[in-house]
């Protein structure tokens, strides 16, 4: 070992583009189905969206705007737990893989009894 001190950032750059490419891959409803709650957000936003385009143009009770701006969030949610649940995953790729190259590069001495 070199006695560097490893590197305990939260955010490196490899981890997050990584993170942001599978956010949006897991929006994929055969990989949220996996998470229940996370694939039932994504449903009402699918739906809340669709309702907000159809009521572009139309006068009635309910404002688009309003609507649309509930699809926002219920996106940003969706996209925000999957941002946080790669981040999760690259950390604990990065973190296996460092205990693997530790393991490679660590010499022992064995003392005589």
């Amino acid at each position: 070992m070199d006695g560097s001190k490893p590197n305990t950032r939260l955010f490196t750059g490899s981890i997050v583009r990584r993170a942001i490419v599978d956010s949006f891959r897991k929006l994929n409803p055969r990989v949220e189905v996996r998470n229940p709650v996370m694939f039932v957000v994504a449903v009402g936003a699918v739906l809340t969206t669709i309702q907000g385009i159809l009521l572009i143009g139309r006068h009635g009770a309910e404002e688009p705007s309003f609507v649309l701006g509930v699809a926002a969030w219920l996106w940003f949610t969706l996209l925000f737990a999957n941002f946080a649940e790669a981040i999760a995953e690259g950390r604990g790729r990065a973190q296996a893989e460092s205990l693997r190259q530790a393991r490679r590069d660590l010499m022992a001495r064995r003392l005589a009894s």
